[in-house]
């Protein structure tokens, strides 16, 4: 099992900055892909970013040139830095990564997820 615990959630005003991160703990094998998604009220869950293990990234188009998705693989850690926050960014943001276990099984885990609330 891969245990994924997110932190750095908060409010903020409209403008603001925030900086998530996430990190992987347990039986770690190989972690591929990570990424963070986000649930607002009455709205389903959608993608916000996605890292490969090499780097390559992936936006929604509503977070580009605000959000920077990182990672450090020595670490298990994704981060996500997000600048000029908008009141619509505010929802739930979870923790995503996909894990292949030593039998090379494919797994994929959620965090607990981290309330962002932008507002003045």
């Amino acid at each position: 099992q891969v245990q994924l615990v997110e932190s750095g959630g908060g409010l903020v005003q409209p403008g603001g900055s925030l900086r998530l991160s996430c990190a992987a703990s347990g039986s770690i094998f190989r972690i591929n892909a990570m990424g963070w998604y986000r649930q607002a009220p009455g709205k389903e869950r959608e993608l916000v970013a996605i890292i490969t293990s090499t780097g390559r990234t992936n936006y929604a188009d509503s977070v580009k040139g605000r959000f920077t998705i990182s990672r450090d693989n020595a670490k298990n850690t994704v981060y996500l830095q997000m600048n000029s926050l908008k009141p619509e960014d505010t929802a739930v943001y979870y923790c995503n990564a996909d894990h292949t276990d030593r039998r090379l099984y494919p797994q994929n885990y959620w965090g607990q997820g981290t309330q962002v609330t932008v507002s003045s």
